[in-house]
């Protein structure tokens, strides 16, 4: 006997039909949060999570949920629905750019080819989901990771193009 289906259709698979969009998933920071009420603590899981296709797109979200499944299913929701292009010349940035949130600060430059990712903590995923891959960073100030991943991404959405020098792209002939 088939089940009634109600306005919305069939929910069955509808949640994650493994279809893959492409970008690959980091949990960040998974942390258990108590909130007192009157008839005790309720507990809650608090997480972190960044997105990214390694091709210049990067996201992060941070959501809480009654189970850590549930908590991560709607930090990913969240950061693919905030996603942020990323400026990659030559596989690194260009220019070097600084950023502050909170008492976090993260400073990012550009590196030569062959130096690969210098980074620390959720900085170093986060540029590694986002496909760069000659670049040096310094995370100053706090050691809090969502703060942290904040900043860089603050910093990474700073980045403008460089401008363009004498001899360099199109060629002009003088006649």
């Amino acid at each position: 006997m088939a089940r009634p289906q109600g306005r919305g259709g069939s929910q069955r698979g509808r949640r994650d039909s493994g279809v893959d969009d492409g970008f690959d998933q980091r949990t960040l920071e998974l942390s258990r949060v108590t909130r007192v009420t009157k008839g005790g603590k309720r507990m809650r899981f608090r997480a972190c999570v960044a997105v990214g296709d390694r091709k210049g797109t990067i996201g992060v979200g941070l959501a809480k949920g009654a189970d850590v499944a549930q908590a991560i299913a709607k930090a990913t929701h969240q950061a693919k629905r905030g996603l942020v292009r990323v400026l990659i010349d030559r596989q690194t940035i260009p220019h070097r750019v600084e950023a502050k949130e909170g008492a976090a600060y993260v400073m990012l430059k550009p590196a030569p080819q062959g130096t690969g990712i210098i980074a620390g903590g959720v900085v170093r995923v986060l540029l590694e989901l986002s496909g760069i891959e000659n670049i040096v960073s310094k995370i100053l100030g706090s050691p809090n990771k969502v703060n942290n991943v904040r900043a860089a991404v603050k910093a990474l959405q700073q980045l403008r193009p460089r401008p363009q020098r004498k001899g360099e792209g199109s060629v002009i002939s003088n006649q």
